[in-house]
């Protein structure tokens, strides 16, 4: 589990286009990496449009915005496409990368039980090191209230 003051884990996503990477690609820059369930599902659809209106002002601000699922490439290609999502789109199929970063966790819904991505966002410094952490995220809001934080 990743938490305030950690450095980020090297595992490897996926981009919509099947292009393997790493958060270490990224060095120097800061990010937003936000976890979400499922693509193309409303809160998960809803939290990647609030993150697109916003693109503008994240760039403006020195912030690169990333959000990851274990959805395939192809799925996140047609998602981003569908919506005009201008944020990148990792997919963490395998799993790794979640479990790294204590996303993948035991969810409850109607009496079922199940493992499933949590809802999490964390703000990322140019080296790597975890500035903040959003456990639990609800989408209404969210993403404006990170780039807050951000501009901080």
């Amino acid at each position: 589990m990743v938490n305030e003051g950690d450095k980020v884990p090297g595992a490897a996503l996926e981009n919509r286009a099947s292009e393997s990477f790493t958060l270490a690609d990224y060095a120097g820059k800061r990010l937003v990496v936000y976890f979400y369930p499922k693509a193309d599902t409303p809160g998960c659809t809803s939290e990647a449009q609030d993150f697109t209106a916003l693109a503008d002002d994240f760039a403006a601000a020195g912030v690169t915005v990333i959000g990851v699922s274990k959805d395939k490439p192809a799925k996140l290609k047609k998602f981003a496409e569908k919506y005009g999502l201008k944020v990148l789109l990792a997919s963490d199929e395998k799993g790794g990368f979640c479990e790294a970063f204590g996303t993948w966790v035991e969810k409850s819904m109607y009496g079922r039980t199940y493992m499933g991505i949590e809802r999490k966002t964390f703000l990322v410094d140019g080296d790597g090191t975890v500035l903040r952490v959003w456990p639990k995220v609800k989408v209404k809001g969210h993403a404006a209230e990170v780039l807050t934080a951000a501009r901080a």
